[in-house]
């Protein structure tokens, strides 16, 4: 029985999805009374334009049990197994709506708790894409990828607040004096949601220099099979000094660049960006 890997279109993965011939299930971005499929029918950039005309973020909302259902059908149909990775089960229903609807394939259906979200959950769905061409059952793809998410280092640092603030996670206060001083914080996933740990000071290029450092230093054994520089919409010239920065600090066979999709990006706001790995 041939195996298909599946994923939410949190995973921001952009041209690798097809590549690899990943099947995708949208989450839905909604601006005011009007809501539309990830990665399908709306773009970061019509998230930018409506907080700019409303002042207010997009909400998102998990498919239903139903849609994975719908989903997942066409695979089992075709005689496949599937394995399916979910953005953390902490920050969207879409974990617990996709279980429900494995229930009714006879254990055919795999789903996964990243634990992540962003290119942190795209690296247990590159990891599954790499188990798969090894020749691994659906059931020790799925083993291996639960052992492998606290490993994640799924973290980023915004440039401004503003988008935090707007969505309840600092306060005003906390906004203004960190745009003014330019205070930036380091978030990042532990055991399924996102905190606020460290805080960096400066630029974004001095506060990214220092950021990949740290990270060099907090996790001094990685694999290095692949690393994401994932940013929302962030500058040319920041994204070029991730990249050299992290090719002169880490030795990753490859290091790739992606987009944060609609979602991510409606809760983060331009030009956050992170580097993101499996530590061992």
């Amino acid at each position: 029985m041939s195996i298909r890997i599946t994923t939410d279109s949190t995973c921001d993965l952009g041209e690798h999805i097809q590549r690899h011939g990943i099947g995708v299930m949208p989450l839905s971005v909604i601006l005011g009374a009007d809501s539309y499929r990830d990665g399908v029918d709306i773009v970061p950039q019509d998230i930018f334009a409506y907080v700019e005309r409303t002042g207010q973020l997009p909400k998102t909302a998990a498919p239903s049990i139903t849609d994975y259902e719908e989903f997942f059908s066409p695979y089992i149909a075709e005689g496949h197994e599937v394995v399916h990775i979910d953005i953390s089960a902490k920050s969207s229903s879409s974990y617990s709506y996709a279980v429900e609807a494995a229930k009714g394939f006879g254990g055919r259906v795999h789903v996964v708790d990243s634990k992540a979200l962003s290119s942190g959950q795209g690296l247990l769905v590159m990891k599954a894409v790499d188990l798969l061409k090894e020749g691994k059952s659906a059931d020790e793809i799925e083993g291996v990828l639960n052992e492998l998410r606290p490993k994640v280092n799924t973290s980023f640092i915004p440039d401004r607040l503003d988008y935090l603030y707007k969505g309840g996670r600092c306060s005003r206060m906390a906004m203004y004096g960190a745009n003014l001083l330019k205070i930036h914080p380091l978030i990042e996933m532990d055991d399924g949601q996102l905190v606020a740990e460290k805080k960096y000071r400066g630029s974004m290029e001095k506060c990214i220099n220092n950021y990949i450092e740290d990270l060099a230093e907090q996790y001094p054994s990685y694999d290095d099979t692949r690393c994401f520089i994932t940013h929302s919409s962030a500058d040319d010239s920041l994204v070029e000094f991730a990249k050299r920065k992290v090719a002169e600090t880490f030795s990753f066979k490859e290091v790739l660049e992606t987009v944060a999709g609609s979602v991510i990006t409606g809760h983060c706001g331009r030009n956050t960006l992170g580097v993101l790995f499996i530590a061992k």
